[in-house]
């Protein structure tokens, strides 16, 4: 299992590879693929069948047939915190060439400094026919690196702390002037077969060069690139790859957003109207109307699959002493008051009510008083189709670096948790 979440974390750089991946592994179960731009049959609605766009999917399981059966859904996001090209990234400075670049969401900048770094992401070409299209790309080996200053030059950092400026300190070198291409994206074009002249659009991100690791002296642990939050769209394909093909009375989804990690307000996140216009489409497809799409949400569930705080063994003060998360102890429950998760009483229940029958441990999380909270993809759906939701992950050390670590344990037991969680009923 972890072989297998070792290799869709290496073939998954970007949010459009994750769902490049997903969508080879579910044509190949069997699923169909929907036009979102043309008319969706019976057969659409029901399923096992999927619809994607951008780095966002949307796919579902066999159900019964009936408009307004309720739904099991499980929610992830694609995206990652890191640093993004921005639209001309081409810089020198003193002999240097590096690329300009943008925080995506919060990272922590520190853990990019010092690492091999490859390239990858999209263009968008325009073809002979004057169509657009889309190329996923991958250097798949190290191109860049963001060079730390060296202590002789910042006696400090070391007693008073290293602060970086993400407009000056941040930019990756990939050369020597006036060695090599002249633009980043032109080279990218050439390797990839394609004419820098018909580039229309680039979208490019650095990614840690260094594959997952196992570590510990018995391989224990995972450490890797996008844990947050890939481990969760890997989970929740495989729950829904187990279940897809049993007809019951509730029908399995698996949603991966994008954009999740900069406020999901986009086209393509948990805050804007897919996710909707697809469940409308699909009851719409078995012949159903608004109020039996009404009456499917009414009885629908969600479980929005996000990491969670493992209990970090050298600052456990920064914990609440009574919700201590132990690795390898299995996947948590997230709760707050404030609903930064949208965790509920009722929702807890059903997701504790099926980690038991799988034989699951489970573990339940909440914040310290003193310190903001982070939030997911919960509460935005929760409140958009008012679902009843529960916000669950496996604990994980490093959020948001380069790199993170999580338990092999926590990972196998979290798929199992969703698996049971999608369960025919």
């Amino acid at each position: 299992m972890i072989e297998d979440l070792t290799a869709y974390l290496e073939d998954a750089p970007t949010p459009h590879h994750a769902v490049a991946v997903a969508r080879g592994r579910l044509l190949e179960a069997g699923f169909s693929e929907l036009d979102p731009t043309g008319p969706w049959e019976a057969e659409a609605g029901e399923g096992p069948a999927f619809v994607r766009r951008g780095g966002a999917l949307v796919a579902w399981g066999a159900g019964d047939g009936t408009p307004h059966a309720p739904l099991r859904l499980v929610g992830a996001h694609t995206d990652s915190p890191g640093l993004r090209l921005r639209p001309h990234p081409d810089r020198t400075s003193v002999g240097w060439r590096s690329l300009g670049v943008e925080v995506y969401g919060g990272a922590l900048w520190n853990s990019w400094l010092d690492r091999d770094l490859r390239l990858a992401g999209r263009l968008v070409v325009r073809e002979g026919t004057g169509a657009l299209r889309s190329v996923l790309l991958d250097t798949r080996r190290a191109i860049a690196r963001v060079p730390q200053l060296a202590i002789h030059l910042d006696r400090e950092v070391n007693s008073g702390g290293l602060r970086l400026d993400p407009q000056r300190h941040l930019a990756p070198v990939w050369g020597l002037e006036p060695d090599g291409p002249d633009s980043v994206v032109e080279a990218l074009a050439v390797e990839n077969g394609i004419d820098p002249g018909d580039v229309l659009g680039a979208e490019l991100l650095l990614v840690d060069a260094q594959g997952p690791e196992r570590l510990g002296w018995r391989g224990e642990l995972l450490a890797a690139g996008r844990l947050d939050d890939l481990v969760s769209v890997w989970a929740g394909l495989r729950a829904l790859l187990a279940t897809a093909t049993s007809r019951s009375s509730t029908v399995p989804v698996l949603v991966c957003w994008d954009h999740e990690e900069v406020g999901s307000e986009t086209a393509t996140g948990a805050a804007g109207a897919w996710l909707a216009g697809i469940l409308e489409r699909r009851v719409a497809a078995l012949g159903g109307t608004r109020d039996e799409l009404l009456r499917s949400l009414a009885g629908s569930a969600l479980a929005s699959a996000d990491v969670a705080h493992a209990t970090h063994p050298n600052h456990p003060e920064r914990h609440d002493p009574d919700h201590l998360l132990v690795a390898g102890g299995g996947p948590a429950v997230k709760h707050n008051a404030n609903a930064r998760y949208a965790t509920d009483a009722g929702s807890a229940a059903a997701f504790v009510d099926a980690c038991r029958s799988a034989g699951v441990p489970l573990q339940h999380y909440s914040h310290r008083n003193d310190l903001p909270c982070g939030s997911t993809v919960g509460p935005l759906v929760a409140a958009g189709l008012a679902v009843d939701t529960v916000d669950v992950g496996p604990p994980i050390l490093s959020m948001h670096s380069a790199r993170e670590l999580v338990a092999v344990a926590d990972v196998e037991a979290f798929v199992d948790a969703l698996g049971a969680w999608l369960a025919p009923r």
